[in-house]
């Protein structure tokens, strides 16, 4: 049995980094989100989605695609947010059994309210402590990682180290 490629040095500390990094900076978010309109880091980023959607709404399945999120998943978010009235269920007009998600006039109000402090924290906490040359290396690198993440033929390796 081959042995696993342990991470070097540089790329334990790039690892670690990025996990301490983005699980505190989602926990500020969090609680920023919560305390200005009390949202989850989810319900946000789906009215943001729905937002920028033509008519303000969105095939379920697309949403929950670009969301990274599962099905139940978002369906659980799309219900709490329909309960407090910021989202709306509709049937698509062109698939019988297609839902769409629509964002309601309370939703963008929500989203509104929400926004300024969102973008605030983001800037403060992660945006002005990089260079533009670092933020340019994180979008490229974490852009190729999702990339291969997405990607349905990619050649991803097993728990062994080995490539499937």
């Amino acid at each position: 049995m081959d042995q696993p490629r342990w991470l070097n040095e540089d790329e334990s500390r790039a690892w670690h980094a990025l996990i301490a990094g983005w699980s505190l900076l989602n926990r500020q978010i969090e609680a920023q989100l919560k305390n200005d309109a009390g949202l989850s880091h989810v319900q946000y980023e789906v009215l943001v989605r729905l937002d920028a959607a033509p008519g303000r709404r969105l095939r379920m399945t697309e949403l929950a695609d670009a969301l990274f999120n599962s099905k139940s998943g978002l369906t659980y978010q799309i219900g709490q947010l329909e309960k407090a009235g910021l989202v709306q269920r509709e049937l698509c007009p062109t698939d019988v059994r297609g839902v769409n998600a629509r964002l309601t006039d309370a939703g963008r109000d929500a989203l509104r309210q929400a926004a300024p402090g969102h973008v605030g924290l983001v800037r403060e906490a992660f945006i002005d402590v990089l260079t533009p040359e670092q933020l340019t290396a994180i979008a490229e690198g974490l852009g190729k990682v999702a990339h291969r993440m997405q990607s349905p033929t990619a050649e991803r390796p097993g728990r062994d180290g080995r490539s499937r």
